[in-house]
């Protein structure tokens, strides 16, 4: 549960923590024309955002493993019995775990869908390929001489392929559609050609990697998908400015790549090809003519929608003052109607921290000693349910946790797997009487009980 508590927590910081990063991205590139810059940036950006996320799972595992209930009782422990107090568990932290299971649902999903399209790659490198002319291997090895790939990079004609794709990281394929290098001029073709080594090059398959795995892990926020989405238009802009000092003549490149849009669908981008990003941008840029807006409107105004559902959701779980938790959770159980209605006739704090002191003086069974030992026995109690019995819910909610905290530990206990059954025996209930048996059955992954009138509450 630690673990899981963590994750959530992490999860719910990440939606500012990543729209932070995100506007600060957008205003870096805003001041920055470079392509390198530019994705330099973007993948800083990437990084950061990966590792906040793991900074606050370390930083929320330990602080939220303990429950609020446990601080209260090391409170009280070390206060010897002072008016000071901390609310049980939040709302929010009630929803942590169905918020990351929803998580890992997503992650799961995403996860399948990534693996579905990398079968599609392997089906694409292996089948409907051919052996390109050994002039034309020749050319792409003098071709990556000049880029410095020092790798070798074997070049094959595709029938599935329909723009020219470069694969894998150890072992670079680079295939090109059918008919490609004969249907096109030969420098347009050399062109296409030193763009796909670019990424060979520049290791762009491990950054792609990289992407793929943050969209996945956060792919509820979209600073990351906008983010991803530069990284992928910069990248391709890097490439073209390499092809474009390689060959000397950004006018002949620019009609390959409009060659190329003729023959572009719609694909998933998990590899790298001369199309991919804004293609027509490119070519604006390739002719020093203005490029379209990059998105950056659309960006702010989804994560100033994203912003305001979680201000709004904060607000509304700050709203709840410790007095009213500690009235909803730390004593739910045993505090009693007339000291419920008490309580809410009270109009300030000061009376409310009074009513408090009186609460828990009343049940001190040595009022003239320092410590109370009802109170500390109720917070024991409460840190005990919560680490013992929780499940869907936290500890202190459920069932076990509830007959518990009022009766303590049973006198015997029976547990009968084989009938999802567990009976806990009181020899003595003040009040309900003697040989108390409550019983339990497992339903939808939860003990319920069974409402014996003899311990309702």
């Amino acid at each position: 549960m630690n673990i899981v508590t963590g994750l959530g927590w992490a999860l719910v910081h990440f939606v500012w923590q990543g729209a932070v990063i995100g506007l600060l991205t957008a205003l870096a590139l805003h001041l920055s024309q470079s392509a390198r810059i530019r994705y330099g940036l973007s993948c800083l950006a990437m990084v950061l955002m990966g590792l906040c996320f793991v900074v606050t799972v370390v930083v929320s595992t330990p602080i939220r493993a303990l429950s609020v209930p446990e601080t209260f009782a090391v409170q009280v422990a070390g206060a010897g019995g002072a008016s000071q107090f901390v609310s049980g568990a939040t709302d929010l932290g009630s929803v942590l775990p169905w918020v990351v299971r929803l998580w890992i649902a997503g992650v799961i999903l995403l996860g399948l869908y990534r693996i579905g399209g990398w079968l599609m790659l392997r089906r694409m490198r292996r089948s409907g390929v051919c052996a390109v002319t050994h002039g034309w291997q020749t050319r792409v090895s003098e071709l990556a001489l000049r880029m410095r790939v020092s790798k070798p990079v074997e070049l094959l004609e595709s029938s599935l392929a329909e723009v020219p794709v470069v694969m894998g990281w150890l072992r670079p394929i680079l295939l090109m559609p059918v008919g490609m290098l004969a249907g096109m001029p030969v420098s347009q073709v050399e062109a296409i050609l030193l763009h796909e080594l670019a990424h060979v090059v520049r290791q762009d398959a491990f950054v792609n990697l990289m992407q793929t795995a943050v969209e996945s892990l956060f792919f509820y926020h979209p600073a990351v998908w906008w983010t991803s989405r530069v990284i992928r238009e910069e990248r391709e802009k890097c490439c073209d400015d390499l092809v474009v000092a390689m060959q000397g003549d950004a006018h002949n490149y620019a009609m390959a790549l409009l060659t190329l849009e003729e023959r572009r669908t719609f694909r998933q981008e998990l590899v790298m090809a001369a199309n991919g990003g804004n293609l027509m941008n490119r070519v604006r840029r390739l002719m020093q003519q203005p490029e379209e807006p990059g998105g950056v409107a659309g960006l702010c105004v989804s994560l100033a929608i994203l912003l305001s559902v979680f201000c709004v959701f904060a607000f509304a779980q700050a709203k709840q003052s410790p007095y009213d938790a500690w009235l909803k959770s730390d004593v739910v159980y045993i505090i009693e109607d007339r000291e419920k209605a008490a309580y809410a006739g009270l109009k300030s704090d000061e009376e409310r921290t009074k009513f408090i002191e009186q609460f828990w003086l009343r049940r001190d069974p040595t009022p003239a000693t320092p410590e109370n030992e009802f109170k500390l026995e109720h917070y024991r109690r409460i840190v005990y349910a919560n680490k013992k019995f929780a499940s869907k819910m936290e500890g202190w909610k459920t069932d076990r946790g509830r007959v518990y905290i009022l009766y303590g530990p049973p006198d015997e206990l029976e547990k009968h797997p084989e009938r999802n059954k567990e009976n806990w025996l009181y020899h003595q209930i003040s009040g309900k009487g003697a040989n108390v048996i409550v019983s339990f059955t497992y339903k939808n992954g939860e003990y319920v009980w069974d409402l014996d009138p003899s311990v309702r509450h």
